[in-house]
């Protein structure tokens, strides 16, 4: 099987291109309840449409992906969050901004599906592993990138000026999203695409395939437990900013947007101290003592005062950062076959992006947002309780500090 060094940078390059646009939507959500008048409930309907999408498309994607190959879906994938991104810039309306986060994560989620596997090929099986650990980084840098950009461009810094209504600065970042995604249309158009093959075990399989491994508990509560991590990372990225600014009156322009980089920041170093933990700890001890600190500066964040909420929020950060693969890892090294339907499943759990935020966005509106975010407490507990029900087949290799 022939490598591809560059797909392998077309893929680092969408994996980029993926986290910078998704995770935009934290920072301008004090500005969209500015520009449309919303309540919380009505705003977390943006979220709610953007990551929805993902439970929508997964597996259409892969259908298409069957028939159409992955240079002529990447295309599509992109266009389609080109087109999402034109409609908010040429109509800039409530109604408008659900349709165009569907589009947009509809492609992104398209792209999600796409390059996993490509990866594999155009890298080589062997360098799998260090190229998602890579990919992983790049995405965080882009999530810690991508919040920074948006002040710069509310600054009225950008070369959009004078495109814009003044009223809406930040449609600016649409007309950005724009020009990156027909970019990357063009770049995927130009590039020379290898065959890619998936193993049988790796292919997903038919509706019977879902319905055996549904049967089996642990696949429920692996589901579950991706769907409470994916939710809890959006629940805290979507309202952090608007959290600071309710309650301690910090710039969701400034500060607020500060936090919300360092929260994407702090994530990704915690990644890289999570993986050298997982050399020598057992991953579900790991995922325990992460998960509590995690809480904990949960508490800290919503009880506290401002200086403790600016620290402590990009702290959950750090420590939630080792759920995501850890949950992947014990979950496919759980079952002895049919991973990549159990893969899809997983994937599926994202659509708790969507449901957290709504939920805290209601419970906000009712009793307060303080109250609202406190419901990551029940997505964290079960993510923590995984370090007493996983039972994986084969657990992570360690490294032994101590040998006779």
């Amino acid at each position: 099987m022939k490598k591809s060094p560059k797909i392998v940078l077309l893929i680092l390059l969408t994996f980029f291109v993926i986290s910078f646009i998704s995770n935009i939507i934290g920072p301008i959500i004090p500005d969209l309840i500015t520009s449309f008048h919303l309540n919380l409930t009505l705003v977390s309907l943006l979220p709610f449409a953007f990551f929805i999408a993902y439970g929508i498309m997964s597996i259409p994607a892969g259908f298409l992906l069957e028939v159409y190959k992955e240079k002529k879906v990447m295309m599509f994938a992109f266009a389609l969050a080109s087109l999402g991104s034109l409609l908010i810039v040429v109509s800039p309306h409530y109604l408008t901004a659900i349709l165009s986060l569907f589009f947009i994560g509809s492609g992104m989620a398209m792209l999600q599906v796409v390059i996993n596997p490509l990866l594999r090929t155009s890298g080589g099986e062997e360098n799998y592993a260090n190229y998602s650990v890579l990919a992983q980084l790049i995405f965080g840098f882009a999530s810690f990138l991508s919040p920074l950009v948006y002040q710069i461009f509310i600054a009225k810094k950008s070369f959009f000026d004078g495109l814009v209504p003044s009223e809406y600065p930040w449609i600016s970042l649409y007309l950005l999203f724009i020009l990156i995604s027909l970019l990357m249309v063009a770049i995927s158009f130009f590039s020379t695409f290898p065959d890619v093959e998936l193993d049988e075990n790796e292919k997903p399989g038919p509706l019977a395939v879902h319905w055996i491994l549904f049967k089996n508990k642990y696949v429920i509560l692996y589901f579950i437990a991706m769907f409470c991590y994916v939710g809890t990372e959006q629940g805290i990225a979507t309202w952090l900013s608007q959290f600071l600014s309710t309650y301690h009156q910090v710039d969701p322009q400034t500060d607020g947007a500060d936090s919300i980089a360092y929260f994407w920041g702090l994530m990704t170093a915690g990644g890289i101290v999570g993986l050298g933990l997982l050399k020598f700890l057992d991953s579900r001890l790991v995922l325990s003592v992460f998960t509590l600190l995690a809480t904990i500066c949960l508490g800290l964040g919503l009880w506290g005062d401002v200086g403790t909420a600016l620290v402590a929020f990009p702290l959950v950060g750090f420590f939630a950062s080792v759920i995501y693969p850890i949950i992947f890892s014990l979950a496919l090294n759980s079952v002895k076959e049919h991973h990549g339907s159990f893969s899809g499943i997983l994937v599926t759990g994202i659509v708790g992006g969507a449901i957290f935020p709504f939920i805290i966005g209601g419970i906000g509106d009712l009793v307060g947002l303080k109250i609202g975010m406190s419901v990551l407490f029940i997505s964290l507990a079960f993510i923590f309780s995984m370090g007493f029900w996983a039972q994986p087949i084969i657990n992570n290799k360690r490294v032994k500090l101590f040998q006779k």
